[in-house]
This record gives structure tokens, sequence and C-alpha cells, in this order.
């Protein structure tokens, strides 16, 4: 296992930015007619992710830092919601966010892990 040096050297946080990554190519499919609405969103939940891993792992208190985790994880929820809701308006296909929510799956393991032993 590698040294953990800062926040760039976590595997949580590495996933993040690959979501993050994800939703702004997915996006770009999308309508012009989206830029405000969905696209948006997407893009902010997504995006939102790999800074509050960041700025949780940079608290001076675990408390604060689990607290930022479990803000890391609402946007996963709300991420997937925003992708559940395109998919059934017609914005993208199923086989068009199976990767992404493949890896929100993996992010919410991660996260729940990193919580639970934060907590100890």
């Amino acid at each position: 296992m590698s040294e953990i040096r800062d926040y760039k050297d976590l595997i949580i946080w590495q996933k993040g930015i690959e979501i993050a990554e994800k939703c702004y190519h997915l996006t770009k499919k999308y309508p012009k007619d989206e830029l405000y609405g969905m696209t948006q969103q997407i893009r902010r939940a997504g995006s939102s992710i790999p800074p509050n891993i960041a700025e949780g792992y940079g608290r001076r208190y675990k408390a604060e830092y689990v607290r930022f985790l479990n803000i890391s994880q609402g946007s996963v929820n709300e991420l997937e919601t925003h992708l559940i809701i395109s998919v059934k308006v017609g914005l993208c296909s199923e086989i068009d966010v199976e990767y992404i929510i493949n890896l929100l799956k993996q992010e919410t393991r991660m996260l729940s892990a990193l919580i639970k032993k934060l907590e100890k």
C-alpha cells in the first residue's frame, strides 16, 4: 500500500474525480436546452463529490471529516437520482449511465467504510 501524503492519494477522491469527468462527458451529449437544467444539475452534483472529500480531509477534527464525507454521500445520491431521471425522460439510455452508476456504487461503499472507520 502506498503512503497517503495528501487527499489526492486517496482512492476515494480519485474515484470522485473520475465520476465528475464521466458526468461532463455524458452531459455533452444532452440537448442544448438542458444546459441550465439537467446538465447543470448532473455536473454540479458530480463535481461536488471530490471537493467535499478533499475539504474534509483537510479539516482538523474527525467529526468535521465525517461531516464532509456525508455531504459527498448526499451528492452521490443526488447524482444517481438525476441520472435515473435522465434515462426516464429520454435524455440518455441506461447503457449511457451504467458505468457512472457502477462508479457511484463503489464510491458509496468506500464512503461508508471510511465513515465507519473514522467514527470508531
